[in-house]
Order: structure tokens, then C-alpha cells, then sequence
């Protein structure tokens, strides 16, 4: 079976939603597929419902951190700068609609909003989902340098230097702080990685 469409069926059934959700499902994957995307893409989603798949015991609320990952870049306009929120209402919205306990629905919205990464997660389901949307910066060489090349092509529209500037600003932000992955086992796997990956990047 599509692991998409595994994982998609395991968090909508699981948070008690109704139906099957499918009309939804096509609608979140094809936000994914939007032609401005070359890093907030499938394969950003895939990479994150797959890491999730390795730390899923460790969520206090496994199906509601699974629906966050589905919708934390599901709005993705790269002029915008509330994506963030407009993807968690819709998210609270879709959910209501479908007959999901308001404080399960509201607790998605607060996670798909933690990934606007103003500040270090304290809720443990936030750490969670904020780790897995972090680990590209952890990534093995190869696909940090493709995932930065990925980020620069959804940002084409900005001068190369105007663009280096305030990048290595936002790379910095996470290299400034005491540690980048707030749970244990991100932590001990990618923390070191990444923080090679970053100065590499900003120096």
C-alpha cells in the first residue's frame, strides 16, 4: 500500500475522525505537488511521516502529532508570512468538520504551529514534531547540500546576496542555540551532524 495513504488512514481513523477522509487526503497531496515547491514538497513530507514511523512510541498523542506533520507546510505561499497559521486553521477546520474532539483539533492546531520555530518547544509532542520537521539539518551530507539547493530555488525570486544574508541568519538562529533537538534521541542521532552541516554553511 502507498505509505502516503498508510499513514494517512492510521491518523484520521485513529484521532476518531469521520469517513475515510479521502477528499482531503488527494487535497493535502496535491498542496505538496504545488509547482513554487522544491523543498516543502512529498519528499519533505515523506522524510517526515517516515522518521515519525521510527519515534511514534514516544508521542503522548501519536495520531494528532501525525496529522500535524500532514498539514504543518500544507499552506506554502513563499510570498507569505502566516503559512504556518493558515495551514493549522485548516487543519482545525478539516477536523471539526469531520467530528474530531474539539481539544484533539485544537491540539493539532498548536502543534502545526509550533513548526514556525520562534522559539524552542517545552510540550513533548511539540518537541517531537519540531525535531522530525528539523532533522534535514542533521541530514547526511549529500541531501543537507540538496536540501539547501532546494530552499534556494523556492527563493529564487531574491538576489543571491540579499538571500545568503538572511539565510545564514535563520542557519545561525539554530547553531546559536544551546541545543538544536530538544528530545534524547534526536539529540544522541543528529544534534552533532547537524551542527557540522550548519557551520559548514554559515562560516
Amino acid at each position: 500500500m502507498d505509505s502516503f495513504l498508510t499513514s494517512w488512514q492510521r491518523a484520521w481513523a485513529g484521532i476518531g475522525a469521520a469517513g475515510e477522509g479521502a477528499a482531503l487526503f488527494a487535497r493535502l497531496k496535491a498542496a505538496y505537488a504545488e509547482p513554487q515547491r522544491h523543498y516543502h514538497t512529498l519528499q519533505h513530507l515523506g522524510e517526515c511521516l517516515a522518521t515519525f514511523d521510527d519515534v511514534q512510541p514516544h508521542a503522548e498523542h501519536p495520531h494528532e502529532v501525525e496529522l500535524a506533520l500532514w498539514f504543518h507546510d500544507a499552506v506554502y505561499d513563499i510570498k507569505g508570512h502566516d503559512n504556518e497559521l493558515r495551514s493549522a486553521d485548516w487543519a482545525r477546520d478539516a477536523l471539526l468538520d469531520a467530528g474530531v474532539a474539539p481539544a484533539s483539533a485544537q491540539h493539532v492546531h498548536d502543534l502545526v504551529m509550533a513548526t514556525r520555530h520562534t522559539a524552542v518547544p517545552s510540550d513533548g509532542d511539540q518537541q517531537l514534531l519540531v525535531d522530525i520537521d528539523l532533522s534535514i539539518l542533521g541530514a547526511e551530507r549529500a541531501r543537507f547540500d540538496e536540501y539547501e539547493q532546494q530552499i534556494r530555488k523556492e527563493y529564487a525570486y531574491v538576489p543571491g546576496f540579499l538571500f545568503r544574508r538572511k539565510r545564514r541568519e535563520i542557519l545561525k538562529g539554530f547553531l546559536d542555540r544551546p541545543a538544536i533537538y530538544s528530545t534524547p534521541d534526536f539529540h544522541a542521532a543528529l544534534e552533532a551532524r547537524a551542527r557540522d552541516n550548519l557551520r559548514r554553511v554559515t562560516s
